[in-house]
């Protein structure tokens, strides 16, 4: 995107129109955890609850996952996410339906969380396998880099518009997520992806599943990026307790709730840009080291805040920390990757970005009814402070490596970008 014909694959009506769903699911997905985060706490004031949100999106997460990367590699592509698009517009609706009525308790809302997690199961691998199906390899970096810089423009619009609309009550935002979603599976229903390479013929279909891991544990240096990325945010997941944040100790509404869940964002997105145009090529493991550092400092800097502002840059900076580490694992795992495991080997990576964000919000809802919301979420950023240190003992090789493997830096800009969403950061 930051060159000038990066825009070219734009011409691709089939990329086009996966790039406005992406962009519609994103946003929703966003708006709809705003909403979600501030309904539960706003309506039991229990820390706890907001661990249980995590866990609800987690274990279907878990479960289907892996099965998930083959259904990816061996079923349509663009019938995987729309499918999973379906599933999400019925939940948003299930979610509109018992905010319309007397409350009942957060378990009908956890119920309906794990339809939701089950759809993101289905959805990441095939999502993040899709695009190499829609454009030329010559035009694979800018595409990807289009899809990554719309991802992240809507993982920060889409919490502040879900702040704001929450303002009108819960049904509002979910009537709109609700609806966002029938325009995006609108779109997908247009993207036809281009052919990709089969499934080798083979009868034992649990090896095909496990082909993902086996790749993982076979690459050393791929296997340490990922589970230190996994066991940093496990730890420091600081994100999920914002709506008590906020609420308890800003004071604010559920507008300032949008805001701060869009700061992490902001900061990724900046990072995103400037490695675009300047990549990491040397002292690659010190980068990846330092992000995570970065990480934990700026988390336990957000459990000292007592100011909006404050809370805001340390939130910028978590999700700058949060962007060089994501940057050079998803270089490592996708530069190597042939296509004909792509979705296996996304569905391995994605169970490690589920079970450090989803899982984490569920330790960091425990830990919170434990020790206090404030002492939860500094013992997580020193915590992820212990794993960057630990994990440079334990994976010398990824503390000490300078450069990429076969010296891929310009796809690097690229593939760093494309999962970022996580981050999410969703």
């Amino acid at each position: 995107m930051t060159r000038p014909n990066g825009w070219r694959a734009l011409r691709h009506r089939d990329f086009a129109t996966f790039i406005v769903a992406r962009f519609l699911t994103a946003i929703a997905a966003q708006m709809q955890a705003v909403a979600v985060g501030w309904q539960v706490y706003e309506k039991t004031h229990d820390v706890r609850n907001l661990g249980y949100v995590g866990l609800s999106l987690f274990l279907p997460f878990l479960v289907l996952i892996l099965p998930s990367g083959q259904v990816a590699d061996r079923w349509d592509r663009r019938r995987v996410v729309t499918s999973a698009a379906v599933l999400s517009a019925l939940s948003a609706a299930l979610l509109w339906w018992i905010s319309c009525g007397e409350w009942i308790g957060v378990w009908p809302i956890f119920a309906t969380l794990g339809l939701v997690g089950s759809a993101r199961a289905f959805a990441m691998p095939a999502s993040q396998a899709m695009v190499p199906n829609l454009v030329p390899k010559d035009e694979l970096g800018p595409a990807m880099a289009l899809s990554s810089s719309s991802f992240h423009a809507a993982v920060i619009l889409g919490p502040v518009l879900g702040g704001f609309l929450y303002l009108l009550g819960a049904h509002t935002v979910y009537l709109t997520v609700f609806v966002l979603y029938l325009f995006a599976i609108a779109f997908l229903f247009w993207a036809r992806p281009l052919p990709r390479p089969a499934l080798a013929p083979s009868s034992n279909r649990l090896r095909q599943t496990l082909d993902g891991i086996r790749f993982v544990l076979s690459k050393k240096i791929v296997l340490g990026a990922i589970s230190l990325d996994l066991f940093a945010v496990l730890f420091g997941g600081a994100t999920a307790l914002l709506p008590a944040f906020a609420h308890d100790v800003l004071h604010s509404s559920s507008a300032g709730l949008g805001f701060l869940r869009a700061a992490p964002a902001a900061g990724a997105v900046l990072t995103s840009l400037f490695l675009a145009s300047y990549p990491i090529q040397r002292n690659v493991g010190v980068w990846m080291f330092g992000g995570v550092a970065l990480f934990g400092a700026a988390t336990i800097g957000f459990g000292l805040s007592t100011t909006f502002p404050l809370a805001l840059g340390c939130l910028v900076l978590l999700g700058t920390g949060d962007m060089i580490s994501v940057y050079v694992r998803h270089v490592l795992v996708q530069a190597e990757t042939p296509d004909a495991i792509r979705g296996r080997v996304s569905a391995v990576n994605s169970v490690f970005i589920g079970a450090s964000n989803e899982l984490g919000e569920f330790e960091s809802g425990l830990t919170a009814g434990w020790f206090g919301l404030i002492p939860a979420i500094l013992v997580g950023g020193i915590a992820s402070l212990a794993v960057s240190v630990g994990w440079s003992a334990l994976f010398p090789q990824l503390r000490t490596m300078d450069r990429f493997p076969g010296g891929t830096q310009k796809t690097a800009a690229d593939d760093e970008e494309i999962d970022e969403e996580v981050l999410d950061k969703n």
